[in-house]
């Protein structure tokens, strides 16, 4: 946990954040509770971004995955995909976030796959599917963000 890593971003978004001064593996990290639980991102862009957490400190009291944690995981994908997708002028705030579980996790690493199902100008909304080291679906879920403007110097 809080190890770093290589995130893979897209050239043209390292570029457009640099110019404004903008670290962004910083940016679109998980942020101070993702890294607590454990999740990185290994690869990042507006139609896909995938990122990994580990089943063990994240789990309920009978030794599953948490489904928190599992909101946690999809929350943080689907933003980072629709804060790459607004571009640096504009900031993704999560308004719905809505997670089906389907099977539990005891052990090992669980991955996360986001993709879009629309970009607008206004909102996003990301479909994030999350499955164990079989493969096997553990949760689906469906992320919504408002794209608002960025108040740059604020």
């Amino acid at each position: 946990m809080g190890e770093q890593h290589h995130v893979q971003f897209p050239q043209e978004v390292i570029d457009e954040y640099a110019a404004l001064g903008i670290d962004v593996v910083a940016m679109f990290s998980a942020g101070h509770l993702g890294t607590r639980m454990g999740v990185q991102i290994v690869e990042a862009s507006a139609d896909r971004v995938v990122g990994r957490m580990p089943v063990e400190g994240n789990t309920q009291p009978y030794g599953l995955l948490h489904g928190g944690a599992s909101a946690v995981l999809a929350e943080t994908l689907g933003s980072v995909g629709s804060m790459l997708h607004a571009g640096s002028t504009k900031i993704a705030v999560g308004v719905d976030l809505n997670c089906t579980h389907h099977r539990g996790v005891r052990s090992g690493l669980v991955t996360g796959v986001a993709t879009p199902v629309h970009r607008g100008r206004s909102t996003a909304t990301y479909e994030i599917v999350i499955s164990d080291e079989e493969g096997n679906r553990v949760c689906t879920a469906r992320l919504t963000c408002l794209l608002r403007d960025a108040k740059i110097g604020a």
